[in-house]
This record gives structure tokens, sequence and C-alpha cells, in this order.
């Protein structure tokens, strides 16, 4: 019987090492196959800005805040964000994708739906580039290269577990010392022998990778099972401690089996 998360994406991704992905995905693209597109942005995300203020600084009239989005895609949610009042940079490493979500920015306008939710509308910057590298970095001109909010979904769970390390220490060092990552956990239930892109990613890993950022957290390569030595296990002194792990009233369906709600939503901070 197929497993609901192999679709033809994991198709293009057999028998590809991870130094093959960026091609892959520049790919679709250009292809036009983007089944993880959602064509709207997260209402986990907004629900959670609007009753959870407390966890975040919001930008005011007089105090600009940053947020990135990486793998942005057509940039729901980087226009989202906006509409919070952040200045928010949409990475993705293919620049057909930051080209769609040019497009989506100028059918967002046409149709009203940019206007603030909270004070005023922050601008939208748009960049093609390595999650991995400074160079986007230094041309946004975010000072000191951190961001205040950082949002990750379907980013972190594209990357294979190999690449996970990486990702979790290069969140850190984007992410400004009082600033805050939101992750929308996804998939959650995703059994680790199903193919990927996307790879499972659960809430205990989640919670081990953030925390020991650059450490394999993995017993091996197979099982995605979080090693003892890291489960459970405080946050290093370089890594992040969550805030809150929720599970969301409202999120796309593809994090739903049914009416069951399977994705998760945490608030990250450094825990220096």
């Amino acid at each position: 019987m197929a497993n609901k998360y192999d679709r033809t994406l994991s198709d293009d991704f057999d028998g590809h090492g991870y130094s093959d992905h960026g091609t892959l995905w520049n790919t679709c693209w250009t292809t036009d196959k983007t089944p993880w597109d959602r064509q709207q942005p997260s209402a986990a995300l907004s629900d959670l800005l609007l009753n959870k203020p407390e966890l975040f600084e919001f930008p005011t009239d007089k105090t600009t805040r940053t947020a990135l989005v990486p793998g942005c895609g057509r940039g729901h949610d980087v226009l989202s964000l906006s509409t919070f009042g952040y200045d928010v940079y949409g990475l993705d490493l293919s620049a057909k994708a930051i080209e769609e979500a040019k497009k989506n920015e100028e059918a967002w306008k046409a149709a009203g739906k940019l206007e603030a939710k909270k004070g005023h509308l922050g601008n939208r910057t748009w960049f093609a580039g390595d999650f991995f590298s400074d160079e986007w970095v230094k041309k946004s001109g975010v000072p000191g290269g951190k961001f205040d909010l950082i949002f990750d979904y379907t980013f972190g769970c594209a990357l294979p577990w190999e690449a996970r390390p990486a990702w979790a220490k290069r969140i850190v060092e984007l992410l400004a010392p009082e600033g805050r990552l939101v992750c929308l956990e996804f998939p959650t239930t995703k059994p680790p022998s199903a193919r990927g892109p996307p790879y499972n990613f659960t809430p205990e890993a989640y919670l081990a990778q953030l925390g020991h950022p650059g450490e394999k957290i993995y017993s091996n390569d197979t099982d995605a099972i979080v090693d003892d030595k890291w489960a459970g296990s405080p946050p290093s002194k370089d890594g992040l401690k969550r805030l809150v792990h929720i599970k969301p009233e409202r999120t796309h369906p593809a994090g739903m089996e049914g009416d069951v709600v399977e994705d998760w939503i945490s608030v990250w901070a450094p825990n220096a």
C-alpha cells in the first residue's frame, strides 16, 4: 500500500545525494512542479502572533523589526509577516521561485490583501541565494546580519538528516540575541522509512537539534531515532530553548489527518 507521503517529488530526488538537491529544487521551479506550495500563508503563524503577542517584540512606528523566511517559495508567509509590521526578507535558492514570489506580491497588492494588522505595513525584500552563504546576508544590510524573527516551515524538513546539524547552527547564527524562531513543525508523523523530501521531523528531533546546533542527534542514518545523549537533554549554551509548543487550531491541510491536526508550532529563543 502506498504511503501518503510518497509523492512524485520523492521520485525526483531518489538516488541523488544532498549535493544535487539545489539543482533538483531549481528544476522543480523551472518546470512548475511545486506540490509543497500551500497557495496561502500559514494560519497557524498568524494565530500565534495574534494570540501570543507576549512572546514577541513587534515593530512600532519608531522601532523596526526584521524577519526572515528561508525557502520562502512564492512568499505567502513573507507577505503575511509584513502585515504585522516586520521588514521581511524572503530567501530561496531558486531565482525562479523569487520571480514567482514577486508576482505573488503584485497579486496581493491588486487584491487589497497587503493591509497592516498591527501598526504599519512592513517592507518586503527578496533574495535568490544559499541559506548557508553570507553573500545574501551582506546584501540585505540587516544590522549584524541577525534577524528578530525567523519562520521555518517546509525548509528544515526539506533537508535530509545529514544537513540538519548545519541547518540548526545557521539558524542560531542568523537569530538576534533577543530574537525568536518560529517553527511550524512538519511532517511530525511521517514514518522514517518513507522517502523524502519532506523528511521525517518529529518534535523530539526539533527539540534535540535546535538545542544542540551542529551536533548529529540521530543514532544512525536510517531510523531517525534521537540518540539518548541528546533526547531530553537541556539545550547547550549556544543552542535554542523552546518557549512554547502548541497544537495549532488551524493549519494547512497537509498538516492534518482528516479532522486531526498533526502539525505543532513552536517558539524558540537563544539559550545564552
